[in-house]
Protein backbone atom coordinates (compact mmCIF):
# COMPACT_ATOMS: atom_id res chain seq x y z
CA UNK A 1 0.00 0.00 0.00
CA UNK A 2 1.42 3.17 -1.14
CA UNK A 3 2.54 6.31 1.35
CA UNK A 4 -0.84 7.80 0.10
CA UNK A 5 -2.85 5.09 0.94
CA UNK A 6 -1.55 4.69 4.75
CA UNK A 7 -1.99 8.82 5.42
CA UNK A 8 -5.19 9.16 4.20
CA UNK A 9 -7.82 10.49 6.51
CA UNK A 10 -4.61 11.22 9.05
CA UNK A 11 -5.12 15.27 10.40
CA UNK A 12 -1.45 15.18 11.11
CA UNK A 13 1.84 13.25 10.39
CA UNK A 14 5.11 14.16 11.84
CA UNK A 15 6.80 13.88 10.15
CA UNK A 16 5.50 12.75 6.45
CA UNK A 17 8.72 12.82 5.37
CA UNK A 18 9.90 9.92 7.98
CA UNK A 19 7.11 8.41 7.47
CA UNK A 20 8.12 7.75 3.94
CA UNK A 21 11.37 6.76 5.04
CA UNK A 22 10.28 4.21 7.34
CA UNK A 23 8.37 2.51 4.64
CA UNK A 24 11.28 2.03 2.41
CA UNK A 25 12.61 0.14 4.80
CA UNK A 26 13.23 -3.76 4.75
CA UNK A 27 11.18 -4.42 7.63
CA UNK A 28 7.60 -4.69 9.56
CA UNK A 29 7.57 -1.49 11.32
CA UNK A 30 6.57 -1.57 14.76
CA UNK A 31 3.46 0.58 15.21
CA UNK A 32 1.61 1.61 18.51
CA UNK A 33 -1.82 1.98 19.66
CA UNK A 34 -2.92 2.68 23.31
CA UNK A 35 -6.51 2.10 25.31
CA UNK A 36 -6.88 3.02 28.94
CA UNK A 37 -9.94 0.60 30.05
CA UNK A 38 -11.84 3.29 31.61
CA UNK A 39 -15.04 1.89 30.63
CA UNK A 40 -16.02 -1.29 29.86
CA UNK A 41 -17.14 -0.59 25.96
CA UNK A 42 -14.61 0.90 22.52
CA UNK A 43 -17.02 2.73 20.61
CA UNK A 44 -16.88 3.97 17.19
CA UNK A 45 -14.68 6.64 17.72
CA UNK A 46 -12.18 4.14 18.60
CA UNK A 47 -12.48 2.25 15.75
CA UNK A 48 -11.04 5.13 13.65
CA UNK A 49 -8.03 4.55 14.95
CA UNK A 50 -8.71 0.70 14.66
CA UNK A 51 -9.44 0.48 11.33
CA UNK A 52 -6.07 2.74 10.52
CA UNK A 53 -4.02 0.27 12.44
CA UNK A 54 -5.39 -2.90 10.68
CA UNK A 55 -4.38 -0.93 7.28
CA UNK A 56 -1.03 -1.33 8.59
CA UNK A 57 -1.42 -4.83 9.32
CA UNK A 58 -3.15 -5.72 5.90
CA UNK A 59 0.74 -4.71 4.78
CA UNK A 60 2.42 -6.50 6.55
CA UNK A 61 3.39 -4.41 9.65
CA UNK A 62 3.54 -5.07 13.47
CA UNK A 63 0.75 -3.99 15.50
CA UNK A 64 1.36 -3.20 19.08
CA UNK A 65 -2.34 -2.60 20.95
CA UNK A 66 -1.21 -1.31 24.36
CA UNK A 67 -4.26 -1.68 26.90
CA UNK A 68 -3.34 1.22 29.64
CA UNK A 69 -4.30 -0.59 32.91
CA UNK A 70 -1.19 0.72 34.37
CA UNK A 71 -1.94 4.72 33.06
CA UNK A 72 -5.79 4.07 33.55
CA UNK A 73 -4.88 4.31 37.66
CA UNK A 74 -3.95 8.07 36.39
CA UNK A 75 -6.14 8.78 33.53
CA UNK A 76 -5.25 10.83 30.65
CA UNK A 77 -5.86 14.23 31.54
CA UNK A 78 -6.08 14.86 28.38
CA UNK A 79 -9.33 17.59 27.52
CA UNK A 80 -10.48 17.54 31.01
CA UNK A 81 -11.03 20.44 33.46
CA UNK A 82 -11.23 18.64 36.15
CA UNK A 83 -8.97 15.43 37.53
CA UNK A 84 -10.11 11.77 36.52
CA UNK A 85 -12.39 10.25 38.83
CA UNK A 86 -10.02 7.41 40.07
CA UNK A 87 -10.07 3.66 39.29
CA UNK A 88 -9.80 0.45 41.37
CA UNK A 89 -7.53 -2.08 40.08
CA UNK A 90 -10.43 -4.19 39.85
CA UNK A 91 -12.49 -1.84 37.30
CA UNK A 92 -9.45 -1.65 34.94
CA UNK A 93 -9.02 -5.50 35.20
CA UNK A 94 -12.49 -6.52 34.73
CA UNK A 95 -12.70 -3.61 31.88
CA UNK A 96 -9.45 -4.62 30.33
CA UNK A 97 -10.77 -8.07 29.80
CA UNK A 98 -13.04 -6.75 27.01
CA UNK A 99 -11.13 -4.54 25.25
CA UNK A 100 -9.09 -7.39 23.19
CA UNK A 101 -12.10 -9.31 22.16
CA UNK A 102 -14.08 -5.85 20.98
CA UNK A 103 -10.47 -4.85 19.42
CA UNK A 104 -10.32 -7.85 17.43
CA UNK A 105 -14.14 -7.44 15.29
CA UNK A 106 -11.43 -5.03 13.65
CA UNK A 107 -8.01 -6.57 13.87
CA UNK A 108 -6.83 -9.78 12.95
CA UNK A 109 -6.07 -11.65 16.24
CA UNK A 110 -3.49 -13.35 14.94
CA UNK A 111 -1.30 -9.86 13.41
CA UNK A 112 -1.71 -8.11 16.85
CA UNK A 113 0.69 -8.28 19.80
CA UNK A 114 -1.67 -7.25 23.14
CA UNK A 115 0.49 -6.02 25.85
CA UNK A 116 0.17 -4.46 29.12
CA UNK A 117 2.05 -1.20 30.37
CA UNK A 118 1.73 -2.21 33.86
CA UNK A 119 4.56 -5.13 32.67
CA UNK A 120 7.02 -2.62 32.21
CA UNK A 121 5.54 0.80 34.23
CA UNK A 122 5.67 -1.14 37.19
CA UNK A 123 9.35 -2.22 36.98
CA UNK A 124 10.20 1.89 36.44
CA UNK A 125 10.17 1.78 40.45
CA UNK A 126 10.69 4.93 42.72
CA UNK A 127 14.24 5.88 41.25
CA UNK A 128 13.41 4.81 37.68
CA UNK A 129 10.22 7.47 37.60
CA UNK A 130 12.25 9.96 39.09
CA UNK A 131 14.84 9.69 36.28
CA UNK A 132 11.95 9.74 33.84
CA UNK A 133 10.32 13.06 35.76
CA UNK A 134 13.75 14.76 35.15
CA UNK A 135 13.49 14.89 31.48
CA UNK A 136 10.74 16.61 31.43
CA UNK A 137 9.95 20.50 33.00
CA UNK A 138 7.20 21.76 34.23
CA UNK A 139 7.19 24.81 31.82
CA UNK A 140 6.91 22.27 28.99
CA UNK A 141 4.22 20.56 30.93
CA UNK A 142 1.89 23.54 31.29
CA UNK A 143 2.20 23.94 27.42
CA UNK A 144 -0.43 21.64 26.63
CA UNK A 145 -3.92 23.78 26.38
CA UNK A 146 -5.84 21.45 28.88
CA UNK A 147 -3.26 22.44 31.58
CA UNK A 148 -2.36 25.72 30.83
CA UNK A 149 -6.44 26.22 30.74
CA UNK A 150 -7.08 24.80 34.11
CA UNK A 151 -4.27 26.81 35.39
CA UNK A 152 -5.49 30.04 34.34
CA UNK A 153 -8.56 29.28 35.46
CA UNK A 154 -7.46 28.21 38.97
CA UNK A 155 -8.99 24.53 38.65
CA UNK A 156 -6.26 22.72 40.12
CA UNK A 157 -3.61 20.50 38.50
CA UNK A 158 -2.82 17.31 40.44
CA UNK A 159 0.96 15.95 40.33
CA UNK A 160 -0.43 12.40 39.06
CA UNK A 161 -1.74 13.96 36.36
CA UNK A 162 1.37 15.36 35.25
CA UNK A 163 2.80 11.83 35.28
CA UNK A 164 0.37 10.99 32.42
CA UNK A 165 2.35 12.13 29.25
CA UNK A 166 5.74 10.96 30.51
CA UNK A 167 4.37 7.45 31.13
CA UNK A 168 2.63 7.26 28.09
CA UNK A 169 5.58 8.40 26.73
CA UNK A 170 8.27 5.81 28.14
CA UNK A 171 5.58 3.09 26.41
CA UNK A 172 6.86 3.92 22.86
CA UNK A 173 10.92 4.09 24.43
CA UNK A 174 9.99 0.42 26.03
CA UNK A 175 8.17 -1.17 22.81
CA UNK A 176 10.66 0.79 20.84
CA UNK A 177 8.06 2.29 18.63
CA UNK A 178 8.35 3.82 14.39
CA UNK A 179 4.89 4.74 14.41
CA UNK A 180 2.53 5.93 17.38
CA UNK A 181 -1.35 6.38 16.28
CA UNK A 182 -3.93 8.62 18.30
CA UNK A 183 -6.59 11.14 17.99
CA UNK A 184 -5.83 14.77 17.63
CA UNK A 185 -5.69 15.94 21.02
CA UNK A 186 -3.24 12.97 21.88
CA UNK A 187 -1.15 15.31 19.60
CA UNK A 188 0.98 16.34 23.29
CA UNK A 189 1.54 12.70 24.30
CA UNK A 190 2.56 11.62 20.99
CA UNK A 191 5.21 13.78 20.43
CA UNK A 192 6.86 13.35 23.99
CA UNK A 193 7.18 9.64 23.40
CA UNK A 194 8.88 10.82 20.25
CA UNK A 195 10.93 13.50 22.45
CA UNK A 196 12.01 10.17 25.16
CA UNK A 197 12.96 8.07 22.54
CA UNK A 198 15.60 10.52 21.38
CA UNK A 199 16.73 11.23 24.51
CA UNK A 200 17.41 6.88 24.81
CA UNK A 201 19.07 7.44 21.72
CA UNK A 202 16.22 5.32 19.43
CA UNK A 203 14.89 6.30 16.14
CA UNK A 204 12.17 8.90 17.12
CA UNK A 205 8.77 7.32 16.36
CA UNK A 206 6.45 9.00 13.50
CA UNK A 207 3.10 10.61 15.11
CA UNK A 208 0.17 10.18 13.13
CA UNK A 209 -2.87 11.87 14.23
CA UNK A 210 -6.06 10.95 13.25
CA UNK A 211 -9.88 13.01 13.16
CA UNK A 212 -11.88 12.60 16.22
CA UNK A 213 -14.86 11.28 15.58
CA UNK A 214 -18.13 13.51 16.55
CA UNK A 215 -20.81 11.77 18.55
CA UNK A 216 -24.61 11.20 18.70
CA UNK A 217 -25.43 14.82 19.48
CA UNK A 218 -23.20 16.01 16.60
CA UNK A 219 -21.40 18.54 18.45
CA UNK A 220 -18.71 17.04 21.07
CA UNK A 221 -16.41 14.36 20.33
CA UNK A 222 -17.69 10.85 20.52
CA UNK A 223 -16.79 9.73 24.35
CA UNK A 224 -18.17 7.70 27.05
CA UNK A 225 -17.64 10.62 29.56
CA UNK A 226 -20.16 12.54 27.19
CA UNK A 227 -22.59 9.71 26.72
CA UNK A 228 -22.83 10.58 22.96
CA UNK A 229 -21.14 7.50 21.82
CA UNK A 230 -22.03 4.09 20.42
CA UNK A 231 -20.47 0.83 21.24
CA UNK A 232 -18.65 -1.39 18.59
CA UNK A 233 -20.66 -4.20 21.03
CA UNK A 234 -23.95 -2.83 20.06
CA UNK A 235 -26.41 -5.38 19.12
CA UNK A 236 -26.83 -5.10 15.31
CA UNK A 237 -30.52 -3.44 15.56
CA UNK A 238 -29.77 -1.04 17.88
CA UNK A 239 -26.61 0.00 16.35
CA UNK A 240 -28.17 0.25 12.74
CA UNK A 241 -31.04 2.64 14.50
CA UNK A 242 -28.12 4.59 16.90
CA UNK A 243 -26.51 5.14 13.15
CA UNK A 244 -29.58 6.38 11.42
CA UNK A 245 -30.02 8.83 14.64
CA UNK A 246 -26.54 10.69 13.61
CA UNK A 247 -27.27 14.45 12.03
CA UNK A 248 -27.38 14.43 8.59
CA UNK A 249 -24.46 16.48 8.51
CA UNK A 250 -21.76 13.23 10.07
CA UNK A 251 -22.56 11.33 7.54
CA UNK A 252 -19.31 12.26 5.34
CA UNK A 253 -17.52 12.16 8.24
CA UNK A 254 -18.96 8.41 9.51
CA UNK A 255 -18.40 7.27 5.92
CA UNK A 256 -14.82 8.48 5.19
CA UNK A 257 -13.39 7.16 8.63
CA UNK A 258 -15.92 4.15 9.46
CA UNK A 259 -16.44 3.16 5.69
CA UNK A 260 -14.52 1.97 2.57
CA UNK A 261 -17.08 3.62 0.14
CA UNK A 262 -15.84 5.75 -1.90
CA UNK A 263 -15.57 9.18 -1.57
CA UNK A 264 -17.29 10.44 -5.24
CA UNK A 265 -19.88 7.57 -4.38
CA UNK A 266 -21.41 8.61 -1.08
CA UNK A 267 -21.42 12.19 -1.78
CA UNK A 268 -23.31 12.00 -4.46
CA UNK A 269 -25.72 9.49 -2.79
CA UNK A 270 -25.81 12.08 0.36
CA UNK A 271 -26.78 14.83 -2.35
CA UNK A 272 -29.94 12.90 -4.50
CA UNK A 273 -31.18 10.53 -1.70
CA UNK A 274 -30.36 11.20 1.81
CA UNK A 275 -32.36 8.86 3.27
CA UNK A 276 -30.56 6.27 1.23
CA UNK A 277 -27.31 7.45 2.36
CA UNK A 278 -27.82 7.20 5.76
CA UNK A 279 -28.79 3.17 5.82
CA UNK A 280 -26.18 2.62 3.47
CA UNK A 281 -23.65 3.97 5.96
CA UNK A 282 -25.87 1.85 8.75
CA UNK A 283 -25.52 -1.03 6.85
CA UNK A 284 -21.66 -0.66 6.28
CA UNK A 285 -20.70 -0.08 9.76
CA UNK A 286 -22.99 -3.11 11.01
CA UNK A 287 -21.61 -5.31 8.76
CA UNK A 288 -18.31 -4.71 9.54
CA UNK A 289 -18.71 -4.94 13.58
CA UNK A 290 -21.03 -8.01 12.99
CA UNK A 291 -21.81 -10.14 9.38
CA UNK A 292 -23.81 -9.07 6.77
CA UNK A 293 -26.88 -11.19 7.81
CA UNK A 294 -26.95 -9.44 10.64
CA UNK A 295 -26.62 -6.19 9.23
CA UNK A 296 -29.61 -7.30 6.45
CA UNK A 297 -31.98 -8.27 9.19
CA UNK A 298 -31.02 -4.44 10.95
CA UNK A 299 -31.78 -2.82 7.67
CA UNK A 300 -35.52 -4.65 7.29
CA UNK A 301 -36.25 -4.22 11.17
CA UNK A 302 -35.29 -0.71 10.61
CA UNK A 303 -37.94 -0.36 7.51
CA UNK A 304 -40.35 -2.58 9.05
CA UNK A 305 -40.72 -0.66 12.31
CA UNK A 306 -39.42 3.39 11.74
CA UNK A 307 -40.15 3.39 7.98
CA UNK A 308 -43.67 1.41 7.56
CA UNK A 309 -44.20 1.95 11.47
CA UNK A 310 -45.16 -1.98 12.08
CA UNK A 311 -44.48 -3.43 15.66
CA UNK A 312 -41.96 -5.76 15.72
CA UNK A 313 -43.23 -9.44 15.48
CA UNK A 314 -40.19 -11.00 17.84
CA UNK A 315 -40.39 -8.16 20.51
CA UNK A 316 -39.81 -9.72 23.71
CA UNK A 317 -42.88 -11.39 25.42
CA UNK A 318 -43.11 -10.84 29.17
CA UNK A 319 -45.77 -12.78 30.85
CA UNK A 320 -47.24 -11.13 33.71
CA UNK A 321 -50.46 -11.85 36.36
CA UNK A 322 -53.51 -10.70 34.72
CA UNK A 323 -55.11 -7.79 36.32
CA UNK A 324 -54.98 -3.92 36.88
CA UNK A 325 -52.12 -1.93 37.15
CA UNK A 326 -50.84 1.18 37.15
CA UNK A 327 -48.75 2.58 34.02
CA UNK A 328 -45.59 2.91 35.76
CA UNK A 329 -45.26 -0.70 37.91
CA UNK A 330 -46.82 -2.17 34.91
CA UNK A 331 -43.46 -0.78 32.73
CA UNK A 332 -41.07 -1.72 35.52
CA UNK A 333 -41.84 -5.25 35.02
CA UNK A 334 -40.70 -5.63 31.79
CA UNK A 335 -37.30 -4.63 33.23
CA UNK A 336 -36.22 -2.64 31.01
CA UNK A 337 -32.80 -1.30 32.73
CA UNK A 338 -34.69 1.99 33.49
CA UNK A 339 -35.04 3.00 36.86
CA UNK A 340 -38.63 4.47 37.74
CA UNK A 341 -37.28 7.74 37.81
CA UNK A 342 -36.62 7.34 34.10
CA UNK A 343 -39.69 5.33 33.14
CA UNK A 344 -41.35 8.65 35.03
CA UNK A 345 -39.60 11.05 32.60
CA UNK A 346 -40.27 8.82 29.64
CA UNK A 347 -44.14 8.33 30.44
CA UNK A 348 -44.68 11.84 30.90
CA UNK A 349 -42.68 13.28 27.84
CA UNK A 350 -44.67 11.36 25.76
CA UNK A 351 -42.43 8.49 24.94
CA UNK A 352 -44.80 5.68 25.78
CA UNK A 353 -47.20 3.73 23.58
CA UNK A 354 -49.53 0.67 24.41
CA UNK A 355 -51.18 -0.08 21.44
CA UNK A 356 -50.60 2.48 19.04
CA UNK A 357 -51.77 5.28 22.09
CA UNK A 358 -49.66 7.71 23.21
CA UNK A 359 -50.38 7.62 27.15
CA UNK A 360 -48.98 10.20 29.68
CA UNK A 361 -49.86 9.47 32.81
CA UNK A 362 -47.68 7.52 35.09
CA UNK A 363 -50.69 6.73 37.17
CA UNK A 364 -53.01 5.47 34.69
CA UNK A 365 -54.39 2.31 35.28
CA UNK A 366 -54.17 -0.28 32.85
CA UNK A 367 -56.01 -3.30 32.38
CA UNK A 368 -54.00 -6.39 30.89
CA UNK A 369 -56.70 -8.80 30.03
CA UNK A 370 -55.26 -9.24 26.41
CA UNK A 371 -51.84 -8.67 25.27
CA UNK A 372 -50.62 -5.86 24.48
CA UNK A 373 -47.95 -4.13 22.57
CA UNK A 374 -45.75 -1.49 24.31
CA UNK A 375 -43.35 0.87 22.85
CA UNK A 376 -40.98 2.38 25.25
CA UNK A 377 -38.97 5.28 23.90
CA UNK A 378 -37.56 4.74 20.00
CA UNK A 379 -36.60 1.58 20.43
CA UNK A 380 -37.76 -0.42 23.07
CA UNK A 381 -40.48 -2.69 21.40
CA UNK A 382 -42.50 -5.18 24.28
CA UNK A 383 -45.38 -7.87 24.21
CA UNK A 384 -47.50 -7.87 27.59
CA UNK A 385 -48.99 -11.38 28.07
CA UNK A 386 -51.70 -12.15 30.99
CA UNK A 387 -50.91 -15.69 32.19
CA UNK A 388 -53.21 -18.28 31.67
Amino acid sequence: MSFEKLAKNASEIISEEELKQKLKLNRPLRVKAGFDPTAPDLHLGHMVLLRKLRQFQEEGHEVILIVGDFTALIGDPTGRSSVRPALTHSEIEQNAKTYQEQAFKVLIREKTKVVFNSEWLKALGTEGTIKLLAKWTLARMLERDDFSMRFKNQNPIFLHELFYPLLQGYDSVFIQSDLELGGTDQKFNLLVGRELQKEQGQEPQVCMMMPLLVGLDGQRKMSKSYGNYIRITEKPREMFGKIMSIPDTLMEEYFRLLTDIEEKEFQSLIKEHPMKAKKLLAFEITKALNSESEAQDALEYFQSVFSERKFPKDAEIINVNPGRYRLIDLLALINSGMSKNALWRLITGGGIKINGEKLIDPNLEVDVKISLEIQLGKRGFYIIKPQS
